[in-house]
């Protein structure tokens, strides 16, 4: 197989003699950048978007039944974790603001081997996050139409499909028809989102200070303050951590990157640690862990209920409706963008990252993301693939802060940032030991699969991008 280049620029020679351009369109597909349309509003709106999604209302059934009020703590290190990862990404970010995200970053510093594996796995990660999020968003629907007393004859899992299905397509279509279309849509749903939530917090939180009385049973969850038992917690719920990264593989669509990215990723992941933290404390005054273990993955429907009756119960609903239509709409983009970045460096074929001339967005890479989302959607066998999606972001997140450190050491002259992360090394390295040891408390099934889904991403490498150069920085 002979030396193939990645996209380093306008001028560099084509993917091998087979991918010559013959048309006019497809030359300027291949050398067309996104336009720069999303603005700080919209780069929170993705990372806030697509962390506050089924976590916010399936964890804190799950978590508090395991260690009760200590799942607070839990979250906390959860975000302690993004937050670490968070500043690291945002310096590569402000001085390679290009689409692909970590991808982007830890090829140009680690090299084409570990670009490879991280491109490849974040997209697969991606693909079965977002398939989670749509069978969930699926079963939300369903519920809204139970509560509102709606019987519909097909079985539940049939109608579960094909409504994860139907809003698959749905947003892949909208991403499709441009980038600031799918941003109006995200920004609208995460300012819903967040007032219902804030309300509905605020009110649980005057409850459980005694200003209100809502009549809710008189126990709380017990606290279970043991490291083992809180980081497995953490491990458990990181999942909700994944969206603020996501920031990253739009910034090639940022407008003033150097200000809005860093301020768009540490901004998302300290409104959304504050927004866990107060739920999850609110839901263990309400309810004990044997009540939070009954009510399992549809325990803040059954909270809502406890504090303001059907009317609460329908706010957590609809409140999750819009939780996981962001989710799944942020992280069919963002898969998108996963697969333009590592196309555009001939890591995948480079017909992948072709751009609309209508809509300017990359079509091909959006059929790639939503072509599989959609499938696995259907199946609604996605729950251990969405833990693997968090065993495979820690591993990019990990590398990410290796970049640094590497990119640092060596100063090459294009590294020019617009913000530095403060402290030197201590903070990526604090980043890089966190993210591999969080790894260490998931389930061991989860490891095995993501570990196999690495193995695949090394055997592409070997087969097709072991001799692709890439040439520093677009």
């Amino acid at each position: 197989m002979g030396e193939r280049q990645g996209d380093t620029g306008v001028n560099s020679p084509p993917h091998s003699e087979e991918s010559v351009v013959e048309t006019d369109e497809a030359t300027i597909t291949e050398h067309s950048e996104l336009e720069r349309t999303l603005g700080l509003a919209g780069g929170l709106a993705i990372g806030i978007g697509t962390m506050i999604g089924a976590g916010i209302f399936v964890f804190p059934g799950l978590a508090g039944s395991e260690v009760g009020t200590a799942a607070t703590a839990s979250f906390a290190v959860g975000g302690v974790v993004a937050l670490l990862v968070a500043l690291p990404t945002s310096e590569l970010a402000t001085a390679m603001p290009k689409s692909g995200g970590g991808y982007y970053f830890i090829s140009r510093g680690l090299g084409t081997l570990a670009g490879t594996i991280v491109g490849l796995s974040l997209w697969l990660g991606l693909v079965f996050a977002t398939a989670f999020y749509l069978v969930g968003l699926g079963y939300y629907a369903l519920d809204a139409l139970a509560e509102v007393g709606i019987s519909i004859s097909i079985s539940s899992g049939v109608l579960v499909s094909v409504l994860a299905v139907v809003f698959g397509i749905g947003f892949t279509i909208l991403n499709v028809t441009g980038t600031e279309n799918a941003a109006k849509l995200q920004n609208g749903i995460v300012a819903l989102l967040l007032s219902m939530l804030v309300v509905f917090l605020a009110f649980g939180m005057l409850e459980a200070f005694g200003i209100v009385d809502a009549d809710t049973p008189p126990s709380e969850a017990e606290n279970v303050w043991e490291v083992v038992p809180i980081l497995s917690v953490a491990a458990l719920v990181f999942t909700s951590y994944l969206g603020f990264a996501q920031v990253a593989t739009v910034a090639g669509e940022m407008k003033d990157p150097g200000r809005n990215l860093p301020l768009a990723m540490i901004g998302s992941v300290l409104i959304v640690t504050a927004l866990y933290v107060v739920t999850i404390f609110v839901a263990t005054d309400v309810f004990d862990q044997t009540a939070l273990e009954a009510a399992g993955e549809t325990a803040m429907v059954e909270i809502g209920r406890e504090l303001l009756g059907t009317p609460g119960a329908l706010v957590i609903i609809i409140g999750g409706l819009l939780a996981t239509m962001s989710s799944a709409n942020a992280s069919i983009l963002s898969t998108s963008r996963a697969i333009y970045g590592v196309s555009k460096d001939a890591l995948l074929p480079q017909r992948a990252s072709q751009i609309n001339l209508q809509y300017g967005t990359p079509h091909i890479a959006l059929g790639m993301a939503g072509g599989p989302i959609i499938v696995l959607a259907a199946t609604r066998q996605v729950q251990l693939l969405a833990e693997v999606a968090s065993f495979l972001h820690l591993i990019m997140y990990g590398l990410i802060c290796v970049a640094l450190l590497a990119i640092r050491r060596d100063e090459p002259e294009w590294y020019d940032p617009d913000f530095r992360v403060p402290g030197g090394p201590v903070i990526p390295v604090l980043g890089a030991i966190a993210s591999f040891g969080l790894i260490l408390f998931m389930n061991r099934l989860s490891i095995a699969v993501g570990i196999g889904v690495i193995a695949v991403t090394v055997g592409w490498y070997l087969y097709y991008a072991r001799d692709v150069k890439l040439k520093g920085v677009l």
